[in-house]
């Protein structure tokens, strides 16, 4: 017991003070000791507070993405529910990055399809465009309801659910082409059978794919010709294929050369290669007189298959050949099979390199028109979907040549926003001219609703990311809205200085221009451009595995059509007015 009082008071005197102070050694021991412990002790209470905060940063960010979930998946109605249940995370990283001015964006284009529909449906039901000032409608392609075909796919894509279900109503009990009419094979082949593959790829729906089969059989004996190259018109009922007079009965090339995408879809869907063979043998014949700049005359007689002396343009009546090279090739999967349509395309661009001239004093690129040797400084608006098409193609070259025709199509971009600008209505005119010292002035001033320039921007958004094509896009949108809006519709101007307003809305309005207005301020894995590719018309078919063989094309048909989870050339359109 003693040695344990004296063990314990030795024990005591550590704790004292006086013991320290006789030894400062220790004492400095102690106090860095004590400093140790403390800093020890703040620190991990300082890392507690610090992942608490984290954590509930984390928290909120994670409700606020969730509620920005939800309101996406609302704004893009059914088919964005479809989409972000069935695709990968990619596309659900997408919605949610939305940004809210493109969002807003998004649902005043949206606004404007509901407007320019309803008044479709109110006063020109079943035919094929509205007359907005006279409140009528009015049959320029036989009474096929093209504005009613043109638009399922934009109802589809805008989830404007009830509005798509009355038109697929009126195309299964009301849609007959047993017409006597004279149709543009171009046309009704870009606006109808594009029209009808687009709504069944998107929604499986049968009656789609039936009707367009019904069309495009109507169509076929226009490639009864010597050499393969259709003739342009031909009677729905009777057949009778031909050409118009004004040609000298040549076919015209754009619209002998713009069929491929969709008799090669319907193909594909339907098992039957008769389609594709028919649209495969003009390409083989082209291919046999191909200049060496891959640029063709826009007149190609259907019996020697043989190019007859004309302009060459990559506007009116030559346009849509080059851009179905490419698209052809992407269609086919760019593979070894469809090699031959992107080795014509790539000539072609090296031939559109000596077309390329710029204005003075402001530089706009342009693309000349071509008359036997000599060069025209003219350029149509529809050539604004060059821009586009090279954007698109770039991505098949080397990053030298890339980069090479991804710049040329962005000057010429600029060039094609500023055939809106130019004008007091902010709309573009019909064509343009440009002059030593000046740049460049309006030829033809009306405007009649065309989409080439924002489905350029369209495409050089989704591929740079660059939100100024966004911008440009949007200003185009609100100088339709403020010029060309009307209580029962949109017109077109008969002169975009003065204002004047026509009386037609074309087709291609809300087939085309306000679609890719939508997919301008929408995702680019929306309507992605790896599974989906667009024809001249703006309807997207989608891209499905190849087979040249006859008993293979429509094997895996419904597979691959499931739900997204989705008077002359290039839409000419019709005036209205001499």
């Amino acid at each position: 017991m003693a040695r344990s009082r004296s063990s314990s008071s030795s024990w005591w005197r550590y704790l004292h003070p006086s013991y320290y102070l006789k030894r400062p050694k220790r004492l400095a021991l102690v106090f860095i000791s004590f400093v140790f412990i403390t800093f020890a002790v703040w620190d991990r209470q300082s890392l507690v507070q610090e992942q608490e905060a984290e954590i509930s940063k984390l928290n909120e960010e994670l409700i606020r993405l969730q509620d920005q979930l939800r309101e996406v998946k609302g704004n893009l109605g059914y088919l964005g529910e479809r989409m972000i249940h069935t695709n990968d995370n990619k596309i659900i990283k997408d919605l949610v990055d939305i940004d809210p001015i493109n969002e807003e964006r998004r649902e005043k284009v949206k606004e404007a399809m509901l407007h320019a529909w309803d008044s479709y449906e109110k006063y020109a039901w079943g035919q094929d465009e509205l007359q907005p000032q006279s409140k009528n409608g009015v049959n320029s392609f036989g009474g096929l309801g093209a504005t009613l075909i043109d638009s399922l796919d934009t109802l589809y894509i805008m989830g404007l659910e009830d509005e798509f279900r009355r038109a697929r109503e009126w195309v299964a009990n009301s849609l007959d082409f047993n017409k006597d009419y004279e149709a543009s094979v171009f046309e009704t082949t870009i606006r109808v059978v594009g029209g009808l593959l687009s709504a069944y790829d998107l929604s499986g729906d049968e009656i789609f794919l039936e009707k367009a089969k019904d069309i495009a059989d109507r169509l076929l004996p226009a490639w009864n010709t010597p050499s393969g190259i259709p003739y342009n018109r031909i009677n729905l009922v009777h057949g009778n294929p031909h050409n118009p007079g004004w040609t000298g009965g040549n076919s015209i090339l754009a619209d002998s050369g713009t069929e491929q995408l969709e008799f090669i879809a319907l193909s594909q869907r339907t098992g039957d290669p008769k389609y594709q063979q028919k649209v495969e043998n003009v390409i083989i014949q082209l291919q046999k007189t191909f200049p060496s700049d891959g640029l063709l005359p826009i007149f190609i007689n259907p019996h020697s298959g043989a190019a007859s002396y004309s302009t060459i343009t990559f506007g009116a009546m030559g346009d849509s050949f080059y851009e179905y090279l490419l698209k052809a090739w992407i269609q086919g999967n760019k593979t070894e099979t469809v090699k031959h349509y992107r080795k014509m395309w790539e000539t072609s661009m090296e031939g559109l390199l000596s077309l390329i001239r710029k204005t003075t004093p402001s530089s706009f690129t342009y693309i000349c028109e071509k008359n036997g040797g000599s060069l025209s400084d003219k350029m149509d608006e529809l050539a604004c979907f060059v821009p586009g098409m090279l954007t698109l193609g770039s991505s098949g070259y080397g990053p030298e040549k890339a980069e090479k025709f991804l710049s040329l199509a962005k000057e010429l971009s600029w060039t094609c926003y500023n055939f809106y600008q130019s004008t007091s209505t902010k709309l573009a005119g019909e064509n343009y001219y440009f002059y030593v010292g000046e740049d460049m002035g309006i030829g033809t001033s009306w405007n009649i609703l065309r989409p080439e320039t924002i489905e350029s921007l369209m495409y050089l958004w989704r591929f740079t990311g660059n939100k100024t094509y966004q911008d440009w896009g949007w200003d185009i949108f609100q100088a339709f809205e403020k010029n060309s809006r009307m209580d029962s519709g949109y017109v077109g101007l008969k002169d975009v200085n003065t204002g004047a307003k026509d009386n037609m809305m074309q087709s291609f309005f809300l087939a085309e221009t306000l679609k890719y207005l939508y997919l301008l301020f929408s995702p680019p894995s929306f309507i992605s451009f790896d599974e989906w590719v667009f024809n001249t018309e703006a309807h997207p078919l989608r891209i499905i595995p190849r087979s040249d063989k006859e008993e293979g094309l429509g094997a895996d048909r419904k597979a691959n059509a499931r739900l997204v989870t989705r008077p002359f050339s290039r839409k000419h359109g019709r005036t209205g007015y001499s």
